[in-house]
């Protein structure tokens, strides 16, 4: 293991906006469970969570975006948060933080109805069938997201994988989910959601790549029923 990914590991145990839990800790219901607005952020506003958020730059987009609203980037790779944990520290933003661990986790970290909205920023689209139970919006996954989402609360699914954006939509629609909005080219295609703002604006790191190499960016914005 690099110098540099030991170093943000060590940093990461004393950022304040950086929270690395036990796998125990989390089974047995994380203490901030439910209180995450009251201890955390200091304030009643929504939470929005980024699952799988790499460098963590689109939480911290959206934070400095939408200063009345708190999110939450989670992740397992802890030295790549570390990038975003620093870059909201070093803007002020008390609007973010990081969770690290595993998505599966999930129901452990947030009470029912806690959170408002989830993006999911780019997963592995785990195309092999036997990685089927993996994909992000598998309906175990689903099943965790509805447990804290609000009745109301909304997701996105942001891919360059125009495969797990069709496996997405079917599963949708034979689920009998609300598909509020779909585009299969968000850059190429002149109409997108106008309720979704800054949805071309803020790129990923890994979005950024992706473009690079002429992939085409999907989108779908949606509501668990």
């Amino acid at each position: 293991m690099g110098k540099n990914k030991m170093a943000r590991f060590a940093e990461n145990k004393i950022l304040p906006n950086v929270f690395q839990p036990t796998r125990e800790e989390a089974l047995a219901d994380y203490h901030l469970k439910g209180k995450w607005r009251q201890n955390v952020f200091k304030n009643e506003n929504p939470i929005v969570l980024e699952l799988g958020c790499g460098k963590g730059e689109y939480s911290v987009g959206l934070a400095k975006a939408f200063p009345e609203k708190n999110f939450i980037g989670i992740d397992i790779k802890g030295a790549r948060f570390w990038f975003g944990a620093k870059d909201a520290i070093e803007n002020t933003l008390t609007n973010v933080a990081f969770v690290r661990t595993q998505i599966e986790l999930i129901d452990h970290f947030f009470a029912e109805d806690e959170i408002d909205e989830i993006w999911i920023t780019f997963p592995d689209p785990q195309i092999k069938y036997r990685r089927t139970k993996h994909r992000m919006t598998h309906p175990d996954f689903l099943e965790r997201y509805q447990k804290i989402l609000k009745k109301e609360g909304v997701m996105h699914l942001k891919t360059d994988s125009e495969f797990l954006h069709g496996y997405t939509l079917g599963l949708l629609q034979g689920l009998g989910h609300e598909i509020m909005f779909a585009n299969h080219d968000i850059y190429g295609a002149p109409e997108f959601d106008p309720e979704t703002p800054l949805l071309r604006e803020i790129k990923t790191y890994y979005e950024g790549l992706f473009e690079s190499k002429g992939k085409t960016i999907t989108y779908i914005k949606f509501r668990l029923k």
